[in-house]
């Protein structure tokens, strides 16, 4: 009997390569890779027409499709994570010198407010740096994956015909999240960003997570055991990985690699898979999420995944 085929989208780095290169297989089926370039345009694409089985998904986008009743599950495999405390940069003649200083001023956003490093960097400036985001003007790029989510009122689009960057250099914006910016007056608003973001995880255990892996729920319901399946997939790809990177075997790393090797020599796991491992991390950015108005009410860690993968790590 031919086990069913289902179409994946993810973008290939260092921990999936072993999968999208035929040399982890899963057992209870066949997988048709399909490449979206950028791997943004599969999260609409999926969150507006489900029309992958399974995809690579920035993770509050997923939290925020799943509020909106989208019809898919994540299984906990977070295949990207960073640190985000270098996302915002700051005009130096803004007279900003710290993230408080945001207060009462307009700024930046790339893409939209749901977008998971803006989530993380405003997180990061209210918790560790006292902002107060409901004082700031969030000045939007772009819309929404979810086209039903509606932003708070502090939230704005961007005038027609700007761009983020352009304000950012010019000063009309104070500072940007997200924003690609080379001029002589713009500079990261949190120094030694790095180094604060690996202190971060000294002292909270937090290696933020950016990007997991969520499934149609009509292919989960007709095949209950294919969560765990992926599941162990994906993990026995990123354990090839680990090895060779802590081996040193990757032939160019970048800088993904060289973070995950600073997570590593602190004694810490670069990208551990399952519900529990990543709870307390998933427990912030569900807070993060309720508190910036991404979502209405409160969810548990749990309701987002698969129950096939609840009691799965690696």
């Amino acid at each position: 009997m031919s086990l069913p085929k289902f179409t994946l989208v993810t973008r290939t780095n260092g921990a999936n390569r072993a999968l999208k290169e035929g040399r982890v297989i899963p057992k209870v089926c066949e997988l048709e890779f399909v490449e979206v370039d950028p791997i943004i345009a599969a999260f609409r694409r999926m969150v507006r027409g489900n029309e992958f089985d399974i995809c690579e998904m920035a993770v509050t986008t997923y939290i925020c499709a799943k509020a909106h009743g989208k019809k898919m599950t994540a299984i906990p495999v977070p295949l990207v994570r960073a640190f985000h405390h270098g996302a915002t940069l700051v005009n130096a003649k803004s007279g900003v010198q710290v993230p408080k200083d945001l207060e009462g001023r307009r700024v930046g956003v790339n893409r939209g407010y749901t977008v998971t490093t803006g989530v993380w960097a405003r997180g990061i400036m209210a918790d560790e740096y006292g902002l107060d985001l409901s004082k700031v003007t969030w000045v939007l790029s772009g819309d929404e994956h979810v086209a039903e989510y509606k932003a708070p009122g502090n939230v704005v689009p961007i005038e027609a015909g700007k761009k983020i960057e352009d304000m950012l250099a010019s000063g009309e914006l104070a500072a940007a999240i997200g924003a690609d910016v080379k001029h002589p007056d713009v500079r990261p608003l949190i120094p030694n960003a790095l180094e604060a973001g690996l202190a971060a995880y000294k002292r909270d255990g937090h290696y933020p997570i950016n990007h997991l892996v969520v499934v149609k729920d009509e292919v989960l319901e007709k095949h209950p055991d294919l969560a765990a399946d992926i599941f162990h997939a994906f993990v026995e790809a990123k354990r090839i990985y680990v090895a060779d990177l802590k081996a040193g075997k990757i032939d160019r790393p970048d800088v993904a690699d060289s973070i995950h090797l600073k997570v590593v020599a602190m004694g810490g796991a670069p990208l551990p898979y399952g519900v529990e491992p990543n709870r307390k991390v998933m427990e912030t950015l569900i807070g993060h999420a309720l508190s910036q108005g991404i979502i209405a009410q409160k969810v548990s860690v749990d309701e987002l995944f698969a129950k096939g993968t609840w009691g799965l790590a690696g």
